[in-house]
This record gives C-alpha cells, structure tokens and sequence, in this order.
C-alpha cells in the first residue's frame, strides 16, 4: 500500500537517500495522518457523547493528539529538508530527531489522560447507552489505525525515520487502546459489568511505558549514540579493497540528521611507499564512501615501517602486554625514535568507552612492561577511545 501512494504522489521515489524524497515521503506520511486522525476523532468524539461512554471520549481525543502529531510530523520533515546556512553548516536534518521525541512526549502526555480518565471511571463507575453504531465505529477505527500502522512502519523503514517509526508505534498504541475499549463496551453491552475503566487503565501505563521508551529512542542520535554496525563494516569493506592500506583505525562516526552523516578515519600506509600514489589512493577511498554510503569522509594517511625488525618486535611484545589489562582495546602508530641515550616508543593505546582503569595507571604498568624489555625505552603514550565495535578486528587487520 505504501508503494502504492509512493508511485501516485512521489518522484523517483525510490532513491530513498535522497533529502527531497526522504522529504515527499515524510509529507505524504504526514498529510495522511492528519486527514485519518481527524476523522476518526470526529467519528469517536460524537459516538461518545451519545452513548455517554468517557472512554470512547478519551479514545477520541487521543486520535486528536495523533492528529496534532501527523502536524508535527509534517512540519519536521519540512523544516529538515531546509539546506546548509551560516549558522548550522552541516543542514537541519536532526530536526526530524527532535520531532520523534515531540511525538513521545504527546503519546506520554495521551497516556496520562487516559489513565486520568480510567481512574475516574473506576471510582465512579457508570454503564453507558451503547449501540451497534458505536461498536461499528470503533471495529473500522481498529481497521484504520492498524492500515495508518504497517504504512507508517513501511515508510519508515523505507527512508529510516525515528520519526515515522515512533508513529507507527503510536498507531500501534491506539489499536490496543480501542481493542480494549470495544471488549469493554462490549461487556458492558452483553454482561451488564462496567470494566472500560480497568481496561483503560491497563492500556494507559502500556502507552505511557511505550512512550518513555520512544524518547529513549528518538534521543539516542542527539546524544551521540555509536554507528551503526552495517555502516562500519561497509566502511571497513571498501578500505579493505585497496592494496596500499595496511590498516585502519580512529573510525569516527558523526550523525547530523537522516542524510548527513560524516566519517573520519585513519589509514596505515607503507611510510616507504609513493607519497603521490598513496594519497591518489586515500582520494579514491573517500570518493567511494562518498558515492556508496553517501558519506562524506575525510581519511587521514598514517605512515608505518613495516619492514623495521625493532618496530616488529615491539608490536609484538605491546600486543601481549596489552592483552592483559582489562580496558585496553587495542594500539596503532606505534614508532620508535633513537637517541643517543634512550628511545622514544611512541604509540597510542585504544580503550574501550567502559574501561574503568585510570589512564595513569595504564601508563605506568605500559611503561614498566616496557622498560623491562630495554632499560632505554621511554614511553609517550597516547589515549584514544574505541567509538565503534569493531576496533579489534581492524586491529587484527593492521598487526598482521
């Protein structure tokens, strides 16, 4: 159905990386909303006051509030969709993170209602004047609301929208509230016993959990959540391909928004190589995570000697130093300057984001374990973080 209406009011629809795309799909997502959630806001609304039923009531402005969030959701793919300018060079697209978080709070806030509203029907309980109207209206409701759900999940996960996906589960929310309120008219109706109040008040904590975690959720990227996987192992698969890369490492992954994301990284080359045929190779690795990922990449070129036997025996020696303490990812630009008294062992150590040992500490068990193997060692050590998962493979990569 979703590729359906994408064919009708979408060009090119399916270049989803696309900011105009992403933007039509999230209109047409949003303009769809809106016009259901009205209705059946209307329909409810007036269904309710007839039969004197609060829970079909509240069940009704809870489609109100899902039309509010159609709105905000139209309104943040619109403003994300807005280019660069002087004062947010990298665009406006975590707008659309700020709108899911919108749309969690509004279902948290229908959740409150409506245990408010069950609440008050459990104290003073009262049988409502239903009819077969009213059951019908709240069986196409159901039909509505789980059709507005698998599209909003579809788009969503077409064009990768927290946005969409938070309304989904909204949608998905209103589908268990109205399936409770229609088993609980409809025990009213044939059972004579009134239980529209505890049922709301079991879909309200639902709605409320669902929420909270939505905005758990839609907030992770603005915090500076980790890439994802698929997106590093993609990175890591295309340097792989160029012969001239030994190794990889300080992957950084920067995501502003659906669309704009950045990515840093550094490449081990052969410090004895073709300084021009080794950057002509970092451009042709940046232009490809460009094309391919649509990422724009900027790769910083570190020289190693590789053919260096003190160099070797202490990257040996370093890896099985550092296996042993608990915290300690990996390490990468390892050299080795010589003096005429001492040699510098330059390198950097990799800890994992949990690593709970100081970095002092680290250093001096680093330094005595080296200084153990020649009493002229000096150690400079530097501290970098491990920001993906995959650190210790690219680490066995660079070591071979």
């Amino acid at each position: 159905m979703d590729r359906f209406f994408a064919r009708l009011f979408i060009k090119n629809y399916e270049d989803t990386e696309s900011p105009e795309v992403r933007e039509a799909y999230g209109k047409m997502a949003g303009i769809v909303g809106i016009c259901s959630n009205a209705l059946l806001c209307a329909a409810k609304i007036g269904a309710g006051l007839v039969a004197g039923s609060i829970a079909i009531i509240a069940d009704g402005i809870n489609n109100l509030a899902d039309a509010s969030s159609s709105v905000i959701t139209l309104m943040g793919f619109k403003l994300a969709a807005k280019p660069e300018d002087k004062e947010h060079p990298y665009g406006h697209a975590r707008i659309e993170y700020l709108t899911g978080i919108f749309v969690s709070v509004a279902i948290i806030i229908v959740g409150v209602s409506l245990l408010r509203s069950s609440i008050e029907k459990i104290i003073e309980p009262e049988m409502p004047d239903l009819s077969a109207v009213t059951i019908l209206i709240l069986v196409l409701a159901i039909a509505i609301k789980l059709w507005q759900t698998f599209l909003n999940v579809a788009v969503g996960r077409r064009i990768d929208s927290l946005t969409l996906k938070a309304t989904a589960v909204d949608s998905r929310n209103d589908v268990i509230s109205t399936c409770c309120v229609l088993a609980g008219t409809l025990i009213c109706k044939y059972g004579g016993i009134v239980v529209d109040g505890w049922l709301g008040l079991l879909v309200a904590v639902f709605i409320i959990w669902s929420g909270i975690q939505l905005i758990r959720e839609t907030s992770s990227p603005l915090l500076g959540e980790g890439p994802d996987e698929e997106i590093v192992k993609e990175i890591i698969g295309i340097t792989k391909k160029y012969d001239g890369v030994l190794g990889i490492h300080d992957l950084v992954v920067h995501n502003y928004g659906p669309g704009k994301v950045f990515a840093s990284l550094h490449l081990e080359v052969d410090a004895k190589g073709d300084i021009m045929a080794t950057h002509d190779m970092v451009d042709l690795v940046e232009r490809e995570i460009n094309e391919k990922l649509r990422i724009e990449a900027v790769v910083h070129m570190d020289p190693i000697y590789v053919d260096d036997p003190v160099i070797e025996k202490l990257r040996k020696e370093l890896e099985d130093i550092i296996s042993d303490i608990d915290g300690v990812e990996s390490f990468h630009d390892l050299r080795a300057v010589s003096g005429p008294t001492h040699t510098n062992i330059i390198f950097d150590l990799v800890l994992t984001p949990g690593c709970r040992s100081k970095k002092e500490e680290i250093r001096e068990l680093v330094d005595k374990k080296i200084k153990g193997l020649d009493p002229t060692y000096f150690t400079v050590i530097s501290f970098d973080t491990a920001y993906t998962d995959l650190d210790r493979e690219e680490k066995r990569c660079s070591t071979k």
